[in-house]
């Protein structure tokens, strides 16, 4: 056996955390549409090569010491010797023509079942049968081997901005001296719910004094009724123990058109977005019986690294939003929203970084309580979602002569969390992935569709 290399702190929380209801994985969905000449065998072709592939490299060929015991202390990648590629690559078919509600449901079945941990903790489904001669790719990778936006961005590397170039290498058989981010894919530094969370656990407890300013927040939202304070956020079916089954939706929007609606309040896109999930959320529930009478409020991971910052290590804070679910007219409340964004941010204003990332991580302790068997439920949630805004790849992206039509994250719902809305741009969109629990959101798909018409209401407004 190869030598150990052992898991870090954060690494190995998401190990400890992981049971048959909370699957600490991640993933992506990535559509992509053929070039005129396309050969309809290009995935039995695929596999084939795939199958010839016998080596895999760092980290795609690294498995657990004692994957009978995630918690272990010892806990630590070696190597698998006996890396089985038919395992990790899998070639799956919609009947066809496929839409997009069937490619949905497929892929909520995939990302419902935990990782195999006696292997190494990734899969890569070929999904065939779309219409028009489409297909897609769906990734998944436990966040204990590479966070979410690593992975995609490592899966990137087979891929090219050039339609022409039908021979790049497999990933996982590219060596990582050879791997270079031609994509233009997404940092892996990106403001999300896993680099909070990674924050919470490194930062909580380490300052004296920065509880002040969590105190001044409860003080000041007392005063400024936009600003949302930590433990506000209402009671809901989001915020219950959650089952192994998810439900996964999309959406894609020209980021012209929520950039028109968020400009006409004065807002910015991100503003807009929320708003949609707002107009979203309220239908839901409504239509379920289960929206409550206060706001549903969302954390928001923000970027604080400045523009001319090289990156390295972590850079996020947080933020507490209304999305003003109470609201029945699409322009108040996304007035009421910007609001509540606006006094956010002048919170965070005049602290160093580091406060501010000391801050954010008092904000996220209770949802890290929640974590605690029997606690959800009896703890009043810190924040009833997670709604991540993630900057994705700028140029056209291309596999083997087909084009990436969009690109849609999958993150992770939590116990007493469960639903998160992630949001990653691609070229001029913008991709929407809704992932929850199927049996406390039934029809979530529906968020997809309400969404879509949340922004024809904001326009003929």
């Amino acid at each position: 056996m190869s030598a150990r290399k052992r898991l870090n702190p954060l690494d190995w929380t998401f190990l400890a955390g992981e049971t048959r209801e909370a699957m600490m994985h991640v993933g992506a969905l990535m559509p992509f549409a053929p070039p005129p000449d396309a050969t309809p065998g290009l995935l039995r072709q695929l596999m084939d090569e795939v199958r010839q592939q016998a080596v895999a490299y760092e980290p795609w060929n690294l498995k657990l010491r004692t994957p009978n015991f995630l918690a272990n202390p010892l806990q630590a990648w070696v190597e698998d010797r006996d890396f089985d590629v038919d395992y990790h690559i899998r070639r799956s078919a919609l009947p066809s023509p496929g839409d997009e509600r069937e490619l949905g449901i497929l892929v909520s079945r995939l990302h419902s079942h935990n990782l195999d941990f006696h292997r190494p903790p990734w899969e890569v489904h070929f999904i065939e049968g779309l219409e028009g001669g489409r297909f897609a790719i769906y990734f998944k990778v436990h966040h204990a081997l590479v966070d979410g936006y690593t992975g995609i961005r490592l899966l990137a590397s087979s891929m090219s901005k050039r339609a022409d170039e039908l021979d790049t290498p497999m990933f996982f058989t590219r060596k990582p001296s050879e791997r270079a981010d031609k994509t233009g894919a997404v940092v892996a530094k990106a403001p999300t719910l896993e680099a909070l969370l990674a924050l919470a656990r490194e930062q909580l407890g380490t300052s004296r004094n920065i509880g002040k300013a969590l105190l001044n927040t409860f003080r000041s939202a007392g005063a400024h009724k936009s600003l949302v304070a930590p433990m506000q956020a209402p009671k809901s079916v989001i915020n219950q123990k959650i089952s192994r089954n998810r439900r996964f939706a999309t959406q894609q929007f020209p980021v012209d058109r929520l950039k028109a609606v968020a400009k006409a309040q004065g807002g910015t896109l991100n503003d807009a977005v929320l708003a949609l999930c707002g107009a979203a959320l309220r239908r839901l529930l409504s239509e379920q019986g289960a929206l409550p009478t206060a706001p549903l409020t969302a954390m928001l991971p923000v970027n604080i690294r400045p523009k001319d910052d090289p990156g390295g290590g972590n850079a996020v804070g947080a933020i507490l939003a209304s999305l003003a679910t109470d609201e029945a007219d699409p322009v108040e409340r996304l007035r009421r929203i910007i609001a509540s964004t606006s006094e956010a941010k002048a919170q965070l204003q005049g602290m160093t970084k580091a406060g501010i990332m000391q801050y954010s991580a008092l904000l996220m302790a209770p949802m890290l309580l929640s974590q605690i068997p029997g606690a959800v439920g009896r703890l009043r949630p810190a924040f009833n979602l997670v709604i991540s805004n993630v900057p994705g790849p700028t140029q056209a992206i291309y596999f083997r002569g087909f084009r990436m039509e969009a690109y849609y994250p999958l993150s992770i719902p939590m116990p007493g969390y469960g639903l998160n809305i992630t949001v990653v741009s691609y070229l001029d969109t913008l991709n929407f992935g809704f992932i929850g629990c199927r049996d406390n959101l039934p029809h979530l798909q529906r968020l997809a569709v309400y969404s879509r018409e949340a922004l024809e209401e904001l326009e003929a407004a």
